[in-house]
């Protein structure tokens, strides 16, 4: 696998780039890895709980977990193959050692505590190396305290208990209720471990160094079965098989619910208010991510999502909620705690008030995902028929209505891709319906309410002087890239004008190659958008458009995978300084590698090695 090398890693003003993170996980939580070997985010024992470590958005209060170097160093680091187990390597003018981390789960699945191993070998010469925990303290809002027991001492952060087990050669010179302090040296030959136990509300296990030491061997060996059972056959498939086990990292195990991504509050823009909580399940993404699992051949988790994915709006009703908490609740209105947020960036959020929105693609979403499940070779049950009938007739319904858009704006209006996805949703039913996939009552309905948001897309949206779709009528020339995300619109109703509005995205959106901003003058206040960029190169291949697919699909890599870290993307790149932001893992990011990858892989004419 790839390497990613830092050499002398320093902050600025405490913050480490939020391209240089290394994600570990196991299903449920995932921690995030700084290069000077700082676990600086993980949320225990869930993706959206409270954090235990924040020294992301706050290096000042925030918690952390470190392991460094007392001298100067060099990082390499790379994930093991076909594995989320990460591997570290520092190197200093004394020796070498490795540094090999995981939260652990069994090869039955994951553990009822959550379990962050840290494992030091040596590999040349003799390195010494400072521990250092500092538990969070959730904003100031709770105090951690230490209580000793007969098996060590054990933390409590609010409902949290933690205890830090470590082989005896690791010296904890300090440990009082807020952090511990210690060292170690180990030279060539020698092994330690270091390792975390969290528990909410329940009573804590202490297994034993060794049983901890050997699950990171499991759960390598659980990651690595998983990759190898996958059916991706296309190509591109390193950067396909990174993207798939990134995607893992987001998929929560016990309900099938799938996260955008597992932070919040990163800046998209650094000093700007576009900081939001990603930690939540949204069906546009939850959608694509099942597609994405579905080109894999990822059936458990394609079966998993698509289920919670029903059951919740069964719950909640047709009238479809952005997004909704893993557990498939509503999510929490935004609260600001007070962290500094990340360079300053604020305000810090936790909960989203997109919630609220009215966001008309997402049927679209729901009956595409349908379509390709059924397609796939899987069977819908009835109650989910019938669910997707309701869906179609709630779109036939409110077609027209002005909404938020994909993007969440707050300004109301008639988006273009949300006519188009209307449009989707119904050509969706309409297919299902006579291949007697779902309830076929009201099929006439829905093929001229279909027509009707054809002709009334191709009588306001077409802009003849710009010679493109606009991002919403009378919209100053304003162009949006999503419109890649619909291209089977353009399939079937004017593929003309549909590659001509990809041309124009391309000139006018596109910057630093094929990378492009998410809609026209947005770049004022953020970055080019990782997931549009793929999008655009499913959508040239999708038109038959192989030789510009593949172009920007190599372009895109070169520019996206050559930089930092260990293709762990977050949500945006900055190309004019090579640096990333937004929230991270970003499901979007790695789902559109996955489809651009299968799109080309598809639609491709000619033979490739």
């Amino acid at each position: 696998m790839k390497n990613t090398i830092f050499n002398s890693p320093v902050r600025e003003d405490g913050f480490a780039e939020p391209g240089d993170y290394a994600a570990i996980g196991e299903g449920r939580s995932v921690a995030l890895i700084a290069p000077d070997g700082s676990i600086d985010w993980w949320c225990a024992p869930n993706l959206d709980s409270p954090p235990l470590f924040d020294r992301l958005l706050d290096p000042e209060i925030g918690g952390f977990f470190q392991l460094e170097p007392q001298q100067p160093y060099t990082v390499t680091r790379r994930y093991r193959q076909d594995s989320n187990v990460l591997e570290t390597t520092f190197t200093t003018a004394s020796g070498k050692v490795l540094l090999t981390e995981s939260i652990n789960s069994t090869l039955a699945g994951r553990l009822p505590w959550s379990e962050l191993a840290r494992r030091i070998e040596g590999l040349e010469g003799e390195v010494a190396l400072a521990l250092k925990v500092r538990f969070g303290t959730r904003a100031e809002t709770c105090s951690p305290w230490m209580n000793k027991t007969a098996h060590g001492n054990v933390y409590h952060i609010a409902d949290l208990m933690a205890m830090l087990r470590t082989s005896e050669e690791v010296n904890i010179t300090d440990a009082d209720d807020e952090q511990i302090n210690g060292h170690m040296k180990i030279s060539a030959g020698q092994r330690r471990l270091v390792a975390l136990l969290v528990t909410e509300k329940e009573p804590l296990a202490v297994p034993s160094l060794d049983a901890i030491d050997a699950r990171i061997e499991t759960s390598h060996a659980a990651w690595c079965d998983w990759s190898k059972n996958l059916s991706y056959a296309g190509r591109y498939t390193e950067h396909v098989g990174r993207s798939a086990l990134a995607l893992k990292f987001l998929w929560y195990s016990p309900t099938g619910a799938l996260a955008a991504a597992a932070t919040t509050s990163i800046p998209e823009g650094i000093g700007g208010e576009k900081n939001y909580d990603y930690r939540y399940a949204w069906i546009r993404d939850a959608c694509l991510i099942i597609k994405a699992f579905a080109f894999l051949g990822a059936l458990e988790e394609c079966k998993a999502a698509f289920s919670w994915l029903s059951k919740t709006i069964i719950r909640h009703g047709v009238r479809l909620q952005a997004c909704y908490t893993l557990e498939g609740d509503e999510v929490p209105s935004e609260t600001y705690p007070a962290l500094r947020g990340y360079k300053n960036s604020k305000p810090v959020r936790v909960g989203n008030n997109a919630r609220d929105q009215l966001q008309l693609s997402m049927y679209g979403d729901m009956l595409a995902t349908a379509e390709l499940f059924v397609k796939a070779g899987h069977v819908l049950d009835l109650t989910t028929s019938r669910l997707l009938g309701e869906l179609a007739n709630c779109c036939a319904d409110h077609w027209r209505q002005k909404d938020c858009g994909i993007w969440e704006l707050p300004e109301l209006q008639h988006y273009t891709h949300s006519k188009m996805a209307c449009w989707l949703a119904l050509d969706m039913a309409v297919l299902m319906a006579k291949e007697k996939y779902i309830e076929p009552t009201w099929v006439g309905r829905w093929e001229r309410e279909r027509d009707r948001i054809r002709d009334w897309i191709e009588s306001h949206c077409w802009s003849e002087s710009k010679q493109a779709y606009l991002f919403y009528p009378d919209s100053d020339d304003r162009l949006d890239a999503s419109l890649a995300l619909v291209y089977r619109y353009g399939q079937h109703v004017n593929p003309q004008r549909m590659l001509a509005t990809y041309r124009a995205i391309e000139e006018e959106l596109g910057h630093g190659g094929a990378l492009v901003y998410r809609y026209s003058g947005v770049e004022q206040e953020e970055n080019t958008f990782v997931a549009c960029s793929f999008w655009l190169a499913a959508a040239w291949a999708a038109m038959g458009e192989i030789t510009k697919a593949e172009a920007a699909m190599e372009a895109i890599l070169n520019a996206l995978c050559d930089r930092g870290n260990v293709e762990t993307f977050n949500e945006m790149f900055d190309v004019r300084t090579g640096k990333w932001s937004g929230n991270l893992p970003q499901g979007l990011s790695h789902l559109a590698l996955i489809c651009a990858a299968q799109a080309i892989t598809d639609y491709s004419t000619s033979s490739h090695p």
